[in-house]
């Protein structure tokens, strides 16, 4: 059976998951690549080198955002999101962008001092951004 997701389980997609794609165009190129990702029920955050993703987003913010769960080729889950990419320039957003990764990405990490030692005071040309999601929607098959 093939069908549609609710809001309650594109939501439930978006967060349990820690890869998505990015798709930004610009001109007469598109661009789509895998990002690492935390979505805390408005945003995607993530942070990356500058490169040509970055470079195009400034130039067009509005992109779309794709995730899945995938079982099997039978039993998956995908959501397709279109938002507006912000970087984020004060300190205070930007560490606040890498606690909430981190805690993704290692979830049994309690201790404070090392959630605050990110590394991004280091790695100051690290761009830290989000997308705001406008639009989601998801599709899902299961047999």
């Amino acid at each position: 059976m093939i069908g549609e997701l609710n809001d309650d389980q594109i939501f439930e997609v978006l967060r349990s998951q820690t890869i998505g794609r990015i798709g930004c165009h610009v001109d007469e190129t598109t661009y789509i690549v895998p990002v690492s990702y935390v979505f805390d029920g408005t945003y995607i955050y993530a942070h990356s080198k500058e490169g040509m993703k970055i470079k195009m987003m400034r130039q067009n913010p509005q992109v779309c955002f794709e995730v899945e769960e995938v079982e099997s080729a039978a039993s998956w889950r995908s959501v397709i999101a279109w938002g507006e990419y912000e970087e984020l320039h004060n300190n205070e957003d930007r560490n606040a962008a890498m606690q909430l990764l981190i805690k993704h990405f290692l979830p049994s990490i309690q201790n404070e001092s090392i959630l605050l030692s990110h590394g991004l005071g280091t790695y100051k040309v690290a761009v830290v951004y989000r997308i705001r999601l406008d639009k989601k929607v998801g599709r899902f098959e299961k047999h």
